[in-house]
């Protein structure tokens, strides 16, 4: 079932800086459409919060005191598909953005480029986005265009061309669920399977990889 519109979208954040951390958790607090369900300083604590249900969207740091936050954001997506997981970071090397977008992250800010409340690219990512600072989205771009073509036989079923089609058309993950009597879940799902088949890291990159091999 979808969350109401009026319900406040549900945030847990994973941040070890303490100061770091409470510029978050003022962000988050102080926007009624959020709410803030969790706050950890180390990624035992987060996946521990987290065991017995994840919130609609999970803010991470890569460096974590405890573990690599790597592994975290790959034990949250894996558990919980529905959930929208944002690196928060300072870590802007390729290996980092790729691994975490690789591992299920579907944004990837930088802590120096944020230019505008965090509560902002939280909503933009709900609503079907993802957020990358200027420099990740160039990198993520630079990988992409050159990239070689995926096999031919990595071809969308009729439902994956359905959901990417109403996607590109502007509807949100909630919008495409509803226009294909689907759950929010299912779309996330079918997305996951897109972005393998195609080797891409977002809806954006899905879109356009789509139609440059005109599977759409």
């Amino acid at each position: 079932m979808e969350r109401a519109s009026l319900e406040p979208v549900t945030v847990a954040l994973v941040e070890d800086d303490d100061e770091a951390r409470k510029r978050l958790v003022a962000s988050i607090s102080s926007d009624p459409s959020l709410k803030l369900v969790g706050e950890f300083a180390t990624g035992t604590e987060a996946l521990a919060g987290l065991a017995a249900g994840a919130p609609d969207v999970f803010l991470i740091d890569l460096g974590l005191p405890d573990m690599p936050g790597m592994q975290v954001v790959k034990r949250v997506a894996d558990r919980f598909p529905a959930c929208d997981i944002l690196v928060v970071t300072v870590f802007g090397d390729e290996e980092s953005i790729i691994g975490a977008l690789e591992a299920g992250a579907r944004g990837y800010l930088l802590k120096g480029a944020l230019e505008h409340d965090i509560a902002e690219d939280i909503r933009h990512l709900r609503n079907g986005g993802s957020p990358l600072s200027p420099v990740i989205a160039r990198q993520v771009l630079k990988r992409l265009v050159p990239a070689k073509a995926a096999a031919m036989d990595a071809l969308l079923t009729p439902r994956e061309t359905e959901i990417l089609n109403a996607i590109a058309r502007g509807f949100s993950y909630a919008e495409t669920a509803g226009l294909l009597h689907l759950s929010v879940q299912t779309v996330h799902s079918h997305l996951k399977n897109i972005y393998r088949k195609l080797a891409v890291h977002s809806k954006t990159e899905a879109v356009f990889e789509a139609d440059r091999r005109r599977l759409l």
